[in-house]
């Protein structure tokens, strides 16, 4: 089992930035990629960056060159750069753990990302 834990969101002006930290702990040794999603209102939840053990990244095409996800292993944390923030961004964004051998997901509570003037 593996517990997840976001912080960092809030209220951001159009072309702001804000960072999201995701804090691991339990079965650390179980996870195979870290990554980030988020959910607006009437929306599906979708993938926004993963990074995966190896140190291989991907984005949502919304996001590439904005957005940035990075990890300290010594903290179990992973980290999400959010830059020229759009009102779009609005969500709840969710932490999400990938865990071997079974490649099941386990998910943090989520944090509120708003981008408003």
């Amino acid at each position: 089992q593996v517990q997840l834990v976001e912080s960092g969101g809030g209220l951001v002006q159009p072309g702001g930035s804000l960072r999201l930290s995701c804090a691991a702990s339990g079965s650390i040794f179980s996870i195979y990629a870290m990554g980030w999603y988020r959910q607006a209102p009437g929306k599906q939840r979708e993938l926004v960056a993963r990074i995966r053990r190896g140190g291989s990244t991907n984005y949502a095409d919304s996001v590439k060159g904005r957005f940035t996800i990075s990890r300290d292993n010594a903290k179990n944390t992973v980290y999400l750069q959010m830059n020229s923030l759009k009102a779009e961004d609005t969500a709840v964004y969710y932490c999400n753990a990938v865990l071997e051998p079974t490649m099941a997901g386990s998910w943090g509570p989520g944090t509120q990302v708003t981008v408003s003037s």
